[in-house]
């Protein structure tokens, strides 16, 4: 056994992303899983940990959700009501902590990515940062001087309602919960049931893509007026659509009608971290986890 390491889990709805990463914060090893039952997912998880053989200070996951945070629940670390199949339920820290007799770091996806923004990414220097990830769904976490927002549980930021677009009224929404709620509005799935493809398949000509930045740029203008952000971080694979995050800021600054403050080019950016926000979420997590400082890692 080599020196103490940190195990990483993005785990995602459609596949889990693993890494290993050393004592200083260096991602050393990656590995994909399929999202599949619980039972099959965290066992393969827990089996490549075990392969790379060495001794584990922590281990961090950033998680889909909802999940249960409350530290005094008997759920405590589980997923709640979840449309996805299988996991209404499933225990994410008790099969880790067991396994590897460590410390578990748990909390979302978005709110382990907004941590690693902060810390190390595009809201270094920043003391306030909102991560917004639009994609599969929409979700959003805020961390100020760093420390996260939750309240009874974690934020479910996508399920914000918004106004129709005047183009819009015929849809329903996507949401199996509240239908037309932003992320039923402006998700992946939300795009593909009107149109029949991605944002991007579409092309920059489509109106698809004003009206799903209409959409996105009220969300913000209702969040910079709660929260007030420094940084507002737009990730996920619809936001990777070519000049999506342009027209967002605009729409944002049109919908604050003056109440936007500082450059919108400034403030509303995509991930510093690209594609690894989400693992290095979960180092964040595993580091908060043992109380070890963030400038641990470079």
């Amino acid at each position: 056994m080599s020196a103490a390491h940190y195990a990483l889990v993005e785990a995602g709805g459609t596949k889990f992303v693993l890494g290993l990463a050393d004592a200083g914060g260096t991602i050393l090893a990656r590995h994909r899983v399929e999202t599949t039952t619980p039972e099959a997912t965290l066992g393969a998880s827990i089996a490549w940990l075990r392969e790379q053989r060495v001794a584990l200070a922590a281990v961090g996951i950033a998680a889909f959700g909802p999940l249960d945070l409350d530290r005094a629940s008997t759920t405590y670390g589980h997923i709640r009501t979840t449309p996805k199949p299988h996991w209404t339920g499933a225990d994410f820290v008790t099969p880790f902590a067991e396994a590897f007799a460590c410390p578990v770091g748990l909390d979302t996806d978005v709110n382990a990515a907004a941590l690693a923004e902060q810390r190390w990414g595009a809201g270094k220097g920043h003391g306030s940062l909102l991560y917004l990830t639009v994609g599969t769904g929409i979700g959003g976490g805020f961390v100020s001087d760093g420390r996260l927002l939750h309240g009874l549980t974690h934020p479910e930021m996508g399920h914000m309602r918004v106004p129709r677009h005047g183009d819009d009224h015929g849809f329903a929404g996507a949401c199996p919960f509240h239908g037309a709620c932003i992320e039923g509005l402006a998700c992946g799935p939300a795009i593909k049931a009107r149109w029949g493809a991605s944002l991007t398949e579409l092309g920059a000509d489509h109106p698809a893509n004003a009206m799903i930045a209409w959409y996105l740029g009220r969300a913000l203008a209702n969040f910079q007026a709660v929260l007030e952000p420094a940084c507002i971080v737009l990730g996920g694979g619809v936001m990777a659509t070519a000049g999506l995050l342009e027209r967002v800021r605009a729409e944002a600054v049109a919908a604050s009608a003056g109440y936007f403050l500082g450059d919108p080019a400034k403030i509303i950016v995509p991930p510093g971290l690209g594609t690894d926000s989400g693992l290095r979420g979960a180092l964040a997590l595993a580091l908060s986890s043992i109380a070890e400082p963030a400038a641990a890692v470079a």
